[in-house]
């Protein structure tokens, strides 16, 4: 491969974009039975880092693995020269490797210092390692100096310096005292990132002799110590309190840089007493998060996997009572080369073009240098090589036999990369790597991936076929991958079947079949529940599963996540498991675990074991939602839904609402789909096309429906043609000439697939035979223009989509549209029955000269003149009928009698009214006249009155005269005799005289015709009123001023009765019998009711016959008479006690002799003297 190497030349403008599959090559298969044949360029699988450090107690081993075919062999070279391995005994290549192993035992390790770079080489190319360093560990002692004692006083600041050997790798610090016990580090005592021991200020404490700084080193596992250092604090002249001041950096301000992916350490420690506090920032940003650390007391910030976001100003703080200091720290980010993309292996056919790119980055920009089989670019290929862009390779046209490896090198003054990417020019035809026939079983709802791995060159084109016949789109739910493989989304069961892939290229083709096998999910129909059992009794959980038949499952059960105990009181059956004779210790949680080779389910439930359990309150609830919804048994228009109900609570499940959700046309609205009875668990459901369904479930019972349940995955029905066709089809012309054609459209539900038009097809009835058609998409009509006036059109709307063509779609009937009607109706004549009525009839109008649907007729008429009239009336309101349908007549009501009136008529359609009809003149005959105008009195005599009218505004014929009625009105509003009065047309005036006086009249007036009288009018008056007679006998009890009078001394007397009342309820009531009893004046006699004077006296005990009380009297009910309880009353002082008294001792009331019958028999009561006979003593 190291001769000159001939590449064809390309095009001189080639530009970046090539063909696809340049860019990523063909992959190179790891299937060792497709590489024992595949000629391949070596490659490097390992090797060793580029800085290795090695211990000289050991060996060196220096990796260099490598693969291709032939198998490669491998070259070392050493610090730039050919490196002889079999002339050197101590250095040993491993057989069928190139990983070196040096011996140094006894030998100057030195001596195998050096860079050292393997070679894997093949007849196809050469590939090489990185530079690796090879360098020996360093561990050298501390160099001689004499450390002083030193003296400090108490409070002051101190720096203890380490200064370790520079050792390979750098040594870790720490210090210690001779007794190897650490010196204690906090807030005051800090050491540097250089090992520098740093005193904030020094205590008493302090004080020591032996301070010693010691270094660790790795690889030697060797540890060397300084000399120690004295250090005496003095306390006789003590440092006092101070503001912080920084001891490391110094300064206000440093500078840092560090390489990016590299970890950033700052520190800033500080003097001060008080000790100081130190706190970091970044100014105009934020420290990073997650990256971000602490140490030191905060004294030392570290950064992690710098990148270029970190470069920025870095401020520490450090702060005591006194005051605080501050210190800035630059800090700037470079970056050795870093890969952005590495080059990759490149398979081609010959005459293929390819591209290789070697993408990186660094700070400074990295310098690219190619270099082909570990010769630089331009040696090998001299002028006539592949074109080179910067980072960019473009193989164009590559030829057989021009395999190579290149090699990539980016560098800056900060490190380097190096790459290999072969380029192998291949032709082989298509082979599969696929294992044939082999069988796919997944779990339905999830994906599931049929592999097709295959290789060639050029890369064969990948197709899928399923049952052999149907050819698999990239389209859901298919995804074919750019490796070949088929995803199906969300498998379903009639995916099942055989599925067929084929590689093609221009040397072959091959074919692969494979089969994907779709079963049920395993589920736990019926769960475990809540249990609380009381001890000694019985615990049943159920665990009822539904699985795959094919399927072999198992069921297990754990308690508390761990096994069940060894108990003969456990007892696992194949859907449950009971504990008998329950204990304290079997309360925890129960799993029944359910699974397959493919899926598992699982489901707990908590015991709880009691002493007793008190019934509780049956609480009636809404039922919990059911769970685990499931579809299976999925068809093209139907799928089966299961679920497992949840908790009754306490009231049984009466039904199930099942609801679904279309994601495609109307995501997040749930719409009801059927009902069943609460005893199923499962419903077959009539899909409709073209739906991405969800569907949820809601149990109900007398309380109320539960919440929805989780819903259900999402099933997707395929597309296919309309069910059916828009409705509510319609063909209505909006104006002359044109036929607008609407329709409901479908909705997205309905259209069954995408692509949803609609085919409107149209044709004039019983005149064309063929029909016209449009596809109509996003719209609901369609204008058609240039058709005749008025005319039917069979209109058909189709719907279709991308899938095919609706049902056979109904015909309907149309009109196109109307214009104004042609002609008016003939024949008008009017025939006038009356005098306020008219019938006028005309002939119809021919269809052709409607020119549309026939809406009826319009009459219109106008009053001209009254036939005395000579001249036509102004402002005369034309008035008009419009009458429906296929009329011929019309009457006119409420005309006005003896008068000329015009009429014509019109026809009406959709469109308007036609052009008038001649006009007809009609005459109206007389009929009788309105009422006189008005109707006053004047010159009110004694006996005369004088009238005056006005003739009627409407005469409605020749007036023939007036005809006056009058007649007296008495006091009761009684008519006296009415007399009669004929007066001619011409009079409107007249008196009339023999009139009572100061008497009222009422008149009736009306005017005729020799049609008859028409209305009257009215009129009151009265006749002048005569001094020298009394007016009319007036009944004074019938006047408001009588009638007012007579109430207010009514209600005068009534008010003295209630004083009255009072007043002898106060004085005391009693009989005249205890009166008598308690006086015995023989003298008093009671007065007769009928004269005044004083009469027999009857005692109450002796009258048997009606037991009637004197009034004023108190009586009990038991018929005794008993005395007040009062020692103090009147009749006790009084002369005889037979009459009530006033404070001053006035009479006020009388006994009274009559008597009334009680209305309970043998009781008495108290009565109060009677208003009315009240009122009859003042009469």
């Amino acid at each position: 491969m190291d001769k000159k190497q001939k590449w064809a030349p390309g095009l001189e403008g080639v530009l970046l974009i090539l063909l696809s599959h340049m860019a990523a090559g063909l992959e190179v298969p790891l299937d060792p039975k497709v590489l024992e044949g595949l000629p391949q360029p070596p490659t490097i699988t390992l090797q060793s880092p580029k800085d290795y450090i090695f211990d000289p107690r050991d060996k060196i081993v220096i990796q260099c693995e490598a693969k291709g075919n032939p198998h490669p062999s491998f070259s070392w070279t050493r610090n730039g020269t050919n490196f002889d391995v079999e002339t050197d005994s101590k250095v040993v290549m491993k057989p069928y490797s190139g990983t070196l192993e040096i011996d140094i035992s006894g030998e100057k390790a030195e001596a195998y210092e050096g860079t050292y770079q393997c070679t894997a080489s093949n007849e196809h190319g050469k590939a090489l390692t990185n530079n690796i360093v090879i360098r020996q560990s360093r561990s050298p002692l501390w160099s001689k100096e004499k450390n002083e004692a030193i003296q400090v006083q108490k409070g002051s600041p101190l720096v203890l310096h380490c200064r370790p050997p520079a050792g390979l790798p750098p040594p870790v610090i720490f210090w210690m005292d001779h007794n190897f016990q650490r010196v204690p580090l906090d807030n005051r005592v800090t050491q540097a990132l250089n090992g520098d021991l740093y005193f904030s200020n020094v205590l008493p404490e302090d004080t020591r002799s032996n301070y010693i700084c010691y270094a660790r080193f790795y690889h030697t596992q060797t540890i060397q110590q300084k000399d120690p250092i004295s250090v005496t604090v003095l306390t006789n002249n003590p440092k006092g309190e101070r503001r912080p001041g920084f001891m490391w950096p110094v300064g206000e301000m440093s500078t840092k840089m560090v390489l990016r992916g590299e970890t950033l350490e700052l520190e800033c420690i500080a003097e001060g007493l008080p000790t100081p506090e130190v706190m970091w920032q970044k100014d105009g940003g934020r420290l990073p998060s997650g990256r971000t650390s602490f140490h030191e007391f905060k004294k030392t910030l570290t950064i992690i996997d710098v990148n270029e976001d970190d470069a920025g100003d870095y401020r520490c703080t450090a702060t005591n009572k006194l005051g605080s200091v501050h210190h800035i720290i630059k800090v700037t980010v470079k970056a050795a080369p870093f890969w952005i993309s590495a080059p990759r292996n490149l398979i081609l056919a010959p005459n293929e073009t390819g591209i290789l790119t070697c993408r990186v980055n660094g700070n400074p920009k990295p310098k690219i240098n190619w270099f082909v089989n570990g010769r630089s670019f331009k040696d090998f290929y001299e002028d006539n090589g592949p074109k080179v862009e910067e980072d960019t390779i473009i193989l164009s046209n590559v030829q057989s036999g021009s395999s190579a490896v290149f090699q990539c090198n980016a560098s800056n003054e900060f490190g380097y990369l190096l790459a290999n990417a072969f380029v192998s020019v291949l032709a082989e035809p298509p082979r599969i790597l696929t294992p044939a026939n082999k069988v796919y079983l997944v779990i339905m709802n999830n994906p599931a991936l049929l592999h097709c791995a295959s290789f060639g060159s050029p890369i064969p084109a990948i197709t899928w076929f399923k049952d052999g016949q149907t050819n698999i789109k990239n389209s859901d739910p298919y995804v074919i991958h750019e490796n070949g493989t088929l995803e199906i989304n969300m498998a379903q069961p009639m995916h099942s079947g055989k599925y067929t892939c084929t590689a093609t290229n221009n040397l072959g083709f091959k074919e692969n079949h494979v089969f994907l096998e779709v079963k049920e999910p395993t589920r736990i129909l019926t769960q475990p529940k809540y249990r609380v059992v009381q001890r000694g009794m019985s615990a049943l959980f159920e665990c009822k599963v539904k699985h795959d038949s094919s399927l072999i499952i198992n069921i297990s059960w754990l308690k508390d996540n761990g096994e069940l105990p060894d108990d003969q009181r456990f007892e696992v059956d194949d859907e449950s498991l009971t504990i008998r004779d329950v204990t304290e210790e079997d309360a925890g949680t129960y799993t029944c675990i359910t699974n397959t080779i493919l899926d598992q389910d699982s489901a707990s439930a908590m015991l709880t074991v009691v002493e007793a359990t008190p019934t509780p309150t049956i609480v009636l609830e809404k039922p919990d939602p059911p769970t685990d919804l499931e579809l299976t048994d999925q068809m093209e228009r139907s799928v089966r839904l299961t679920w497992i109900p949840g908790d009754e609570n306490n009231s049984p499940i009466q039904n199930f609402l099942i609801e679904y959700m279309d994601m495609l046309h109307q995501p997040g609205v749930w719409v009801n789909l059927t009902e069943v009875p609460g005893t199923s668990t499962t419903a077959q459901l009539q899909l409709s096309p073209y739906v991405y369904y969800m569907f949820r479930v809601r149990a109900q019972n007398d309380v109320g429906y539960s919440d929805p349940s989780i819903p259900s995955a999402q099933y997707r029905t395929n597309p296919s043609a309309p069910d059916e066709n828009p409705t509510n089809v319609k063909g209505v012309g909006t104006e002359p000439g044109n036929l607008v054609i609407s329709w409901k459209p479908l909705t997205g539900f309905q259209s069954n697939g995408p692509g949803l038009e609609y085919k409107v097809m149209w044709r004039q009835k019983d005149v064309e035979d063929d029909w016209t058609s449009m596809n109509v998409g996003n719209n609901s009509q369609l204008t058609v223009t240039q058709t005749p006036t008025y005319v039917p059109y069979e209109i058909k709307v189709q719907a279709f989509n991308d899938y095919g063509n609706g049902p056979e779609p109904a015909v309907v009937t149309g009109f196109s549209g109307e214009d104004l009607p042609l002609s008016p109706p003939d024949g008008v004549k009017v025939t006038v029955p009356n005098s306020t009525l008219a019938e006028v009839q005309w002939d119809p109008v021919s269809n052709p000269s409607i020119r549309g649907e026939l809406k009826g007729y319009r009459v219109y008429y106008r009053r001209v003149r009254g036939q005395h009239d000579s001249q036509e009336e102004a402002e005369q309101q034309e008035q008009v009928l419009t009458f429906s349908g296929n009329r011929t007549e019309a009457m006119l009501p409420d005309l006005q009698p003896y008068s000329v009136y015009n009429v014509f008529v019109t026809v009406v359609n959709n469109k308007g009214e036609g052009p008038p009809s001649p006009n007809k003149t009609f005459e109206t005959p007389e009929g009788v006249p309105g009422p006189p105008s008005f109707l006053n009195t004047m010159d009110h005599g004694l006996d005369t009155l004088t009238l005056k009218w006005g003739p009627p505004l409407s005469n409605n014929g020749h007036l023939t005269g007036y005809t006056l009625i009058y007649h007296p009105v008495n006091t009761t509003n009684e008519l006296g005799p009415a007399k009669k009065k004929f007066f001619p047309a011409n009079v409107t005036t007249i008196t009339l005289d023999s009139l009572n006086a100061s008497m009222l009249y009422k008149f009736y007036l009306n005017a005729e015709t020799r049609k008859g009288p028409g209305p009257n009018i009215t009129k009151e008056a009265y006749t002048a009123i005569d001094t020298a007679v009394p007016n009319r006998q007036v009944d004074i009890a019938t006047q408001g001023w009588f009638i007012g009078l007579m109430c207010a001394i009514a209600l005068l007397i009534l008010v003295l009765l209630i004083v009255c009342f009072i007043k002898r309820n106060k004085g005391g009531k009693y009989p005249v019998k205890e009166k008598e009893d308690a006086h015995q004046d023989p003298e008093i006699q009671p007065m007769k009711e009928d004269d005044g004077t004083f009469g027999e006296y009857r005692s109450m005990e002796s009258d048997t016959e009606d037991h009637k009380p004197l009034k004023g009297s108190r009586t009990p009910s038991n018929g005794t008479v008993r005395r007040d309880e009062s020692d103090d009353s009147l009749v006790d002082y009084g002369e005889g006690g037979d009459g009530q008294f006033n404070e001053d001792g006035s009479f006020i009331g009388q006994y009274s002799g009559k008597k009334e019958k009680d209305t309970h028999e043998g009781n008495e009561s108290s009565e109060a003297p009677s208003p009315v006979n009240a009122m009859n003593s003042f009469v």
